[in-house]
């Protein structure tokens, strides 16, 4: 199984080093809680996975709902006046959006054509 590097280094360990800058900046600059921080290292886990995913030409709809589902609990974590209902619609759109995608690029795999036997005469 190959090795996926980000910018030349494992993604776990980009991840330690955004998780480390996030607790800096929330430490010294913006004060953020908790709970804001592990939102912000879960929007981080979840754009590694899509990169993964596309470098590794896998399937990305899955990824790419994940990212849109942990941005929007950042920007609701973060303040952003959302409900459930409107949550729900936007995550709606995204999984549209994946399927009409997805739908472009996926090719149903075709029998192969039956042979007939040579008549005889």
């Amino acid at each position: 199984m190959p090795t996926y590097r980000i910018f030349g280094r494992e993604p776990a360990a980009v991840l330690a080093f955004i998780s480390v800058i996030v607790k800096l900046v929330s430490a010294y600059v913006f004060h953020a809680s908790e709970t804001q921080q592990a939102t912000v290292n879960t929007v981080a886990a979840c754009a590694v996975a899509l990169l993964i995913a596309i470098s590794a030409h896998d399937s990305v709809g899955a990824a790419v709902f994940n990212l849109a589902q942990a941005v929007i609990a950042a920007a609701v974590g973060f303040g952003l006046k959302l409900d459930a209902d409107h949550q729900a619609l936007w995550l709606s759109l995204v999984t549209v959006v994946i399927g009409l995608w997805s739908r472009t690029q996926v090719i149903a795999p075709t029998p192969v054509p039956a042979r007939t036997a040579p008549r005889s005469v």
